[in-house]
């Protein structure tokens, strides 16, 4: 017997804190109705395969991060499709008949700025459609508020309701999730309310926090998210000059090569190595201060740790911005900043 189950789909790039407030109405709606959870996502992401900017372009999660975060979101099921330019012709019509058809999709949840298809529909254009798989929008989520990291849920003034879109097609009010119907509560962000949307603060997209990365302000970056945005890589030998001035480092080459990178600058990272967690200063940029040439690195000074650990894995998850990365007059005034930046960090991470 074919299983039936509740199904969203889309790249869930980061799997953000605006990505959890529709998967928990996904995994609510599943757990109501006896059916399984499951998101439909794809690779590559489709700009890169569009060539929509697709130099410049990278990604907050690879696709074994996503799958995990997805997993932690309570989804059952992560289905991947190959992205190519015939899967991009298919219509919203011909897309709903195959989530239909291949995944047993009974209800398919869509973010409020979802678009599906080659015809770019959103859940309220496929409202009355007369498609046969019923859709449902989420609302979106905003930092906003007097803590402007505060999550909360936007009402929507105009068009189709997220309830009157579940209504529409022949539920009755009992079937209704109650997540659907008071969409009041994400689980990543503990507590959020309903507020009228603000142009103050941005709605939550992959988008915002690719540019809050991108210009080193992951604390902001980090309250989108609802984690602590991570690089995860491989020792690689570097120069070794941080082991003569008393600061050794661990120069990380990426697993993913697409990941964002946050901005040059020296970070509070929490590190993960061996199996252990310990507190460390990232350096991410050029090393001006040395002149050594040979592009952009990724280097972290691991506190309290001292072992050989080239071709081991690295995770690092970053905390706090410190600083501007910048040239120094000499080893010796670059070697008092490190120190000041040691103590900066172990306050920050609270070791």
């Amino acid at each position: 017997m074919r299983k039936v189950a509740v199904v969203t789909t889309g790249f869930f790039d980061g799997v953000h804190l605006g990505h959890r407030h529709v998967l928990e109405t996904v995994v609510s709606a599943a757990r109501e109705r006896g059916e399984e959870a499951v998101v439909v996502t794809f690779w590559p992401h489709p700009r890169t395969v569009l060539q929509q900017d697709a130099r410049d372009f990278r990604l907050l999660s690879s696709m074994e991060e996503k799958k995990e975060l997805l997993h932690a979101c309570g989804i059952d099921r992560v289905e991947v499709l190959p992205f190519d330019r015939s899967f991009a012709a298919m219509t919203a019509a011909e897309y709903l008949a195959l989530l239909r058809d291949r995944f047993g999709a009974t209800l398919v949840v869509m973010g409020y700025d979802n678009r599906i298809g080659s015809d770019c529909l959103t859940a309220a254009d496929l409202f009355g459609a007369g498609t046969e798989v019923p859709v449902l929008v989420s609302k979106p989520l905003v930092l906003g508020g007097s803590d402007t990291k505060t999550p909360v849920s936007v009402s929507e003034s105009s068009g189709p309701t997220a309830e009157g879109i579940y209504f529409s097609q022949g539920f009755a009010k009992n079937q209704i999730p109650s997540a659907i119907a008071n969409p009041t509560r994400d689980s990543a962000a503990h507590s959020c309310c309903h507020s009228e949307r603000s142009e103050e603060f941005p709605v939550i997209s992959s988008t915002q926090i690719r540019k809050a990365l991108g210009e080193g302000r992951v604390e902001d970056a980090n309250a989108m998210l609802g984690y602590e945005y991570g690089l995860y890589g491989v020792v690689v030998s570097g120069n070794q000059m941080g082991r003569t001035i008393g600061f050794p480092t661990a120069n990380m080459q990426l697993y993913e090569p697409l990941k964002l990178v946050p901005a040059n600058g020296v970070y509070a990272v929490d590190v993960e190595v061996l199996g252990e967690h310990y507190g460390g200063i990232c350096n991410i940029g050029l090393r001006p201060t040395v002149g050594l040439g040979g592009g952009r690195t990724i280097e972290t000074h691991i506190l309290g740790f001292d072992q050989d650990i080239y071709g081991l894995d690295l995770e690092i998850r970053f905390r706090a911005r410190m600083r501007d990365e910048r040239k120094f007059d000499s080893l010796d005034a670059l070697k008092s900043q490190l120190e000041t930046d040691r103590k900066m960090a172990a306050g920050i991470l609270g070791g």
